[in-house]
């Protein structure tokens, strides 16, 4: 009697699933090689371009303003495309000194933020700097014809031109997983007379 319940026990495991598990045809789900996982280094060089003009002129410009770029040439990793060109980019303005008088020419500091790319941004560090002419050769000879004409003469504004090329540099690690390639299932062809 009770061997005929050990057996019966043992048979009813032997067939029973465990609890929530499914079970599905092997030819329906492809198996997948493992992701493998590479990484973007900080310090990875990143060509931009301004996709918008920074300028003094008019003084508008201010400090805390944001400015768009974008990526010039796809960054690799490998042969791998992680960073493709046209990626949109980010920068900030840090200070700011307009033209004025005695020759003082116009002056744009800015900073590289981010970029974003497949919806994550990552941090970048870079920094633009452009300064105008200053007009300390006009301010010497206007003093020496007419004192007073020296504190006339200004510098120029100071401009970062649309499409004016800037390096940026990724400023942390991101990992990368690249795509696993999927391993198609083995076709098995029925044999014949087996219907």
């Amino acid at each position: 009697m009770m061997s005929k319940f050990v057996l019966a026990c043992a048979v009813a495991c032997a067939f029973a699933a465990p609890a929530g598990a499914q079970t599905a045809p092997a030819a329906a789900m492809p198996a997948l090689q493992p992701a493998s996982t590479d990484m973007l280094r900080a310090g990875t060089p990143v060509a931009l371009t301004m996709r918008e003009e920074l300028t003094t002129k008019g003084k508008k410009l201010t400090v805390g303003q944001r400015f768009q770029m974008a990526v010039a040439q796809p960054v690799m990793v490998g042969t791998t495309t992680i960073i493709p060109a046209g990626t949109p980019a980010v920068g900030e303005v840090t200070a700011i000194r307009n033209k004025g008088m005695w020759g003082k020419s116009g002056r744009i500091n800015a900073r590289v933020l981010y970029l974003t790319v497949n919806g994550r941004q990552v941090r970048m560090s870079g920094q633009i700097d452009d300064k105008g002419t200053t007009g300390t050769a006009g301010v010497v000879a206007a003093i020496a014809v007419l004192p007073v004409a020296g504190f006339f003469t200004t510098g120029t504004s100071a401009t970062v031109p649309l499409g004016a090329a800037v390096n940026g540099f990724i400023d942390e690690d991101v990992p990368v997983a690249s795509a696993a390639t999927p391993v198609a299932p083995l076709a098995v062809e029925a044999l014949a007379g087996s219907q």
